[in-house]
């Protein structure tokens, strides 16, 4: 039984390689969308894999192809050769996997010339030095196949090229705005194709901040009707959904082939891809069959097949794009513009192809093209109290899986995602940060786009709080420090304070604990999108002592649950029969610290005691409402830690569905925008 697969892959390797390299193409077509949208784990491991898995079936196929005698007897597997370069040119709804490919475009187009001359030398030797009539027509399809997949090949380098921050900024200097008018409903024009050409026509302000460049410096070349436009598309439109599908438009950029699709020399590309695959196809069906092997010749036609529908559907879908609409808006070919536009040609284009998504999908394609442009409204979340009063680790109480996890993983992994969770981001909070940065703006607290003051300064400023004692000094120390610190004093404000019970407090109490656990989960699980130093060891050693003071408490003995072997997440809201101890263990904290000069083991926690009661006389005199206070100030966090963050990170997060602080960053750069607009119209 062993040798029977040995012998299989001795006699049809190349068979299977070829059929394994579009089976990986398909998958890729398929599954690439994924990314824009945070997905199941398991389909981005899926997804992870082919895409690894893709160019290196490809490569070897065609080395091996070289130097293997089977070809002699197989002389069709020769012609496979220009389909694995047509497979390493990949789909275009995804060229890099991670941001860092982009980088690397150098060594693909290394790895490009070696595979050309490879693919090139195969056909020379096994097919043009074949002569006679019979492999004629094999020649000429052949060399048609060839030439694609360079083209095709060359393209993929090529866009990884242009999808670099450095070719970023220099295609913001050098092509105009795709300004155009089509901003409201017209006939059978839904309101999200309008947000999506509105995106369109400001995009230019997201790409501008991606590469650290300001919006309205002086030489920026954005005139006076620039800028009037720009202010004239924001207005009216909720910005939220104005930024998410700008942040999706910046995904094609950086991980698709959309920056290199959608020119006059990717659209003729498309519309001579097709038409070579099918002349390729008619060249083989002509072909004499004798002498071949039947499985050779099938498999000849399933590549063939694959290639004239993979090329079909790419140039259906760049024709359908909303990629095209912006290049036609801005084409100077103005006899091309009235015929797509005016006459409505375009837009009866989209929604046939639109229909055959549709009908190919079965009726679950719907308003995807939408939606998968659009953002999941989910945070991640993460309490340190929560992660605290977790039971201790006996057999009887540590989950199964994260015994597992920690056979595998340290356990920090199976701790950070295991007391982690996600939540939806509510209306409430989004009215309430849109309305706290257009105040920041309206007082001049960004500058370029930029926050100008330190984090949690201007709420402290605007109630004269800010000029001495513990609020003052809580934001003299590291960014990242101010969180944790922050992030335990709220737990204990929001359990002592009188205020945060009141039911009329409900709304601004969910916006503080949402946005002070975001924040943790960004420390504990993503701190790359967080400014400052790292506080690992602070972190480590604040857990320790929380955990110690919280077993040393005899009313809380170690708990044995069924449940707990088998739960597989225990975010903050989990588990309710927690929230009692983490109050508990809140409570302890305040009266243990709120005295105390210092703490050996965790002298932040001396900080965080005279900051809650700091907080508490506040409310309590009737000088300050503590409560808004504090919601301000999570959200000068969450602000601050936008602007501050590196744009590679903000680029990298794309890839796998966005990240809450790219949003509030680009959200401040476009109401800047706007700011400047109204300045025009004021001189």
């Amino acid at each position: 039984m062993a040798a029977r697969p040995l012998e299989l892959w001795n006699y049809r390797s190349m068979q299977i390689l070829v059929l394994l390299s579009l089976g990986l193409q398909l998958v890729l077509l398929v599954f690439a969308g994924i990314r824009r949208r945070e997905a199941l784990a398991v389909w981005s491991l899926l997804l992870w894999l082919a895409y690894l898995m893709a160019d290196s079936t490809a490569v070897y196929a065609v080395g091996h192809m070289s130097f293997s005698s089977a070809v002699h007897e197989h002389q069709l597997a020769a012609f496979w050769a220009p389909f694995l370069l047509l497979h390493l040119g990949g789909p275009d709804n995804i060229t890099a996997y991670s941001f860092q490919d982009n980088q690397l475009w150098l060594r693909h187009f290394t790895i490009l010339v070696v595979q050309v001359l490879g693919a090139g030398y195969i056909l020379y030797k096994h097919i043009a030095l074949a002569g006679g009539k019979d492999g004629k027509l094999l020649r000429r399809a052949s060399f048609l196949m060839f030439v694609l997949g360079v083209v095709k090949y060359g393209e993929r380098t090529w866009a990884l090229k242009c999808s670099t921050l450095e070719s970023i900024g220099t295609s913001v200097d050098t092509k105009p705005p795709a300004i155009h008018n089509h901003f409201h409903p017209q006939d059978e024009v839904t309101d999200e194709e309008c947000h999506l050409r509105r995106a369109h026509s400001l995009f230019h302000i997201c790409k501008r901040a991606i590469v650290d460049s300001s919006v309205v410096e002086e030489d920026s070349g954005l005139d006076e009707h620039t800028s009037k436009h720009s202010r004239r598309a924001i207005d009216g439109v909720e910005l939220w959904t104005l930024m998410e599908i700008e942040l999706s438009l910046m995904y094609d950029v950086l991980y698709t082939k959309a920056a290199v699709v959608h020119t006059f020399l990717g659209y003729l590309i498309r519309f001579i891809s097709p038409l070579t695959a099918a002349a390729s196809l008619v060249l083989f069906q002509l072909t004499p069959k004798d002498g071949h092997d039947r499985a050779d010749v099938a498999i000849t036609y399933v590549l063939l097949g694959g290639a004239v529908f993979m090329e079909t559907t790419s140039l259906l879908n760049a024709l359908a794009s909303s990629w095209t609409f912006a290049f036609l808006s801005t084409t100077r070919w103005q006899w091309l513009r009235y015929t797509a536009l005016c006459n409505k040609r375009w837009d009866k284009l989209r929604r046939v192809v639109v229909w055959l998504h549709h009908l190919v999908m079965g009726g679950a394609a719907g308003d995807s093209r939408y939606k998968s442009r659009r953002w999941s409204y989910t945070i991640g979340q993460y309490n340190l109290l929560h992660f605290c009063t977790r039971p201790a680790d006996t057999p009887l109480t540590s989950p199964l899986l994260g015994r597992l996890a920690r056979a595998l993983a340290p356990d920090e992994w199976w701790n950070r995602n295991h007391y982690s969770a996600t939540v939806e981001m509510s209306g409430e909070i989004k009215i309430c940060v849109a309305k706290y940065m257009g105040g920041l703006l309206s007082r001049g607290k960004f500058n370029t786009g930029m926050v100008r003051k330190k984090w949690g300064e201007d709420p402290l400023q605007s109630r004269g709080l800010y000029h001495k004692g513990i609020l003052k000094d809580s934001l003299s120390l590291e960014f990242q420090e101010g969180i944790i610190i922050w992030h335990i004093a709220t737990e204990v404000f929001l359990t002592k304070s009188e205020r945060a019970k009141c039911v009329d407090a409900a709304p601004s109490v969910h916006g503080v604990r949402v946005l002070s656990d975001y924040m943790m989960f960004l420390l504990v699980e993503r701190p790359y999108m967080l400014p400052g130093q790292p506080q690992k060891s602070l972190y480590q050693r604040t857990c320790e002592r929380l955990v110690t003071m919280r077993s040393a408490d005899p009313r809380y003995p170690t708990r044995a649950s069924i449940k707990d072997l088998f739960r597989v997440r225990d975010g903050p809201n989990s588990n309710s029969s927690r929230v009692a101890e983490r109050e508990e263990l809140a409570n302890n904290l305040y009266d243990e610290y709120q005295n105390r000069e210092y703490d050996e083991l965790a002298p932040r926690l001396i900080y965080m005691a005279r900051l809650a009661k700091e907080l508490l006389e506040k409310e309590r005199d009737g000088t300050t409402d503590s409560l808004e206070l504090v919601l301000e100030v999570w959200m000068d966090f969450l602000i601050y830690a936008s602007h501050k963050c590196s744009r590679e990170s903000h680029a990298q997060k794309l890839n796998s569905g966005g990240e809450l602080t790219t949003i509030v960053w680009l959200m401040a750069e476009h109401m800047y925008q706007a700011f400047v607009a109204e300045k025009y119209d004021m001189v």
